[in-house]
């Protein structure tokens, strides 16, 4: 039996934000974690050289500098240091060329020709009124948007590129490659609105607050946060499985940083049939297949250009995009899957020794499939990197089905905690109008699963803790999130 004010369960990054401002209002928190170590997607550990980490899940942080939640937190003023490419990513095409993504729109634009005219009008209004725009897309999606003009821009954009229209606005296979490589962070069907809508929150991100690695690993981002936590009182069980809601009963308010499917796991048959049946249809999307790569010097792309940028999308072009995707979505293998790779050392050389250099890797694959990815990543690397394999020191593979054996969150392998269609990114995990709330007394789920999605944001931690204020202890002032001791703010972050 618990005996906090709160208890949450998992300490993803939303996990650990919920825990952030819970702690801050001045409430009794306790952290369960599974496993050994907190951070759930945050987590950096040295897989095959002490002096060389991998990020174990996430690498690339675009949320960590661009979401209300840590804009408030200030991650920079903790001594979390986001460092940010010259490329924020790019996009190798066959013949040694290569799409790339600048951090500057006008050097972007001048890269892409003639088609720099018509990215310059899709990124530069979203650009313009880039707070307001992240604001929207990270919302609880429950009000209306405080900026009107930002929410029509966003909605003319994700209209048309949510169909087949959109790459007939671009001239080349660069550019259209270029947005179709960020939609595919989507893991679904292509073109869809859902992944229209984060084409066009990542992709003008690139050329705004960025897209960053935090100087050490992810886990500096858990690091911070947790801190905070500890320094306000808040205590973490790390190799504590919680099997039962039981177990955390003296708890007023319990936040379960977990999938759908952890919550059936954890309630069983206190939650009402009627709930319980909307839970079990949530559906999940592909899964990611990842591959830990140390090699002994820098990918050697056919266009040397691709190596200052820290991510890499290979997909080929926006129609083989679509196809891979699509197929991928319903559960067909393909034998040239879409693959991300981040080269953390391209702007943190500090997390390389001669001879040894972490990449980090992953394929989108069927949901649950359990082959080994080591070769059709190698492969599709290859294809833009002749001579890649030769610089392979060691690698480690993990397949969709192994991702959720680590993480029960990842279900089949889905990182996203859910399928992204236009649906499920409003009515996750099901339709209702206080989404993080179940129907189980101070009972709240806050993870991915919840609006707005994944990612590391926090944002899904935040309004489920502010929720968990309202319902659970009549606290409606929000605990001003900057660091130092804590304050009550006014309104939300942002």
């Amino acid at each position: 039996m618990s005996t906090s004010d709160v208890a949450i369960v998992g300490t993803g990054p939303n996990g650990l934000a919920a825990g952030v401002v819970l702690a801050r209002a001045g409430l009794r928190v306790e952290l369960h974690e599974a496993a050994e170590t907190i951070g759930g997607g945050l987590r950096t550990a040295a897989l095959f050289d002490s002096g060389v980490v991998h990020d174990i899940c996430s690498a690339v942080h675009p949320m960590a500098a661009a979401s209300p939640f840590f804009r408030a937190f200030d991650l920079g003023a903790r001594g979390v240091e986001l460092l940010q490419p010259e490329i924020s990513y790019a996009h190798p095409l066959d013949g040694g060329r290569a799409a790339l993504a600048y951090r500057s729109l006008a050097q972007t634009c001048e890269h892409l020709g003639a088609d720099g005219p018509a990215w310059r009008r899709l990124m530069g209004p979203l650009l313009e009124r880039s707070e307001a725009v992240v604001d929207l897309i990270l919302s609880g999606q429950r009000a209306l948007p405080r900026d009107p003009v930002a929410a029509l821009l966003l909605a003319n954009r994700v209209a048309v590129h949510g169909s087949g229209l959109g790459a007939a606005r671009f001239r080349g296979e660069e550019a259209s490659a270029l947005l179709t490589g960020v939609a595919a962070h989507a893991v679904g069907k292509l073109p869809s609105l859902a992944s229209a809508a984060v084409a066009m929150l990542l992709g003008h991100l690139a050329h705004g607050t960025g897209w960053p690695l935090p100087r050490g690993g992810s886990g500096r981002i858990a690091q911070a946060l947790a801190e905070d936590i500890t320094a306000h009182g808040g205590v973490f069980h790390t190799g504590h499985h919680v099997a039962d809601l039981a177990e955390l009963s003296g708890a007023r308010a319990v936040l379960l940083d977990t999938s759908p499917k952890g919550l059936l796991a954890l309630a069983g048959r206190r939650l009402p049939r009627a709930y319980a049946r909307r839970v079990e249809r949530f559906r999940y999307g592909p899964g990611a297949a990842k591959v830990d790569f140390l090699v002994s010097e820098p990918i050697p792309w056919s266009d040397p250009a691709v190596g200052r940028a820290t991510t890499v999308h290979l997909g080929g072009t926006h129609a083989e995009m679509v196809r891979q995707e699509t197929a991928t979505a319903r559960r067909v293998r393909t034998r040239e899957p879409f693959v991300l790779v981040v080269d953390p050392a391209a702007v943190d050389p500090g997390r390389a020794l001669p001879g040894k250099r972490p990449v980090w890797a992953y394929a989108h694959v069927p949901n649950g499939d359990p082959t080994d990815p080591y070769d059709l990543v190698r492969a599709r690397i290859e294809r833009h990197a002749p001579g890649f394999g030769e610089t392979v020191v060691s690698h480690r593979s993990v397949s969709a089905a192994a991702y959720e054996a680590y993480n029960p969150n990842y279900v089949g392998g889905d990182i996203g905690s859910g399928a992204m269609t236009l649906y499920q990114s409003i009515a996750r995990p099901v339709p209702r109008f206080d989404p993080y709330r179940t129907p189980l007394p101070g009972v709240y789920l806050c993870s991915s699963a919840t609006p707005p999605g994944p990612s590391v944001h926090g944002m899904s931690g935040y309004l489920a803790a502010l929720s968990a204020l309202r319902h659970s202890f009549g606290i409606r002032d929000i605990p001003d999130l900057a660091p130092g001791p804590a304050a009550v703010a006014c309104g939300r972050p942002g």
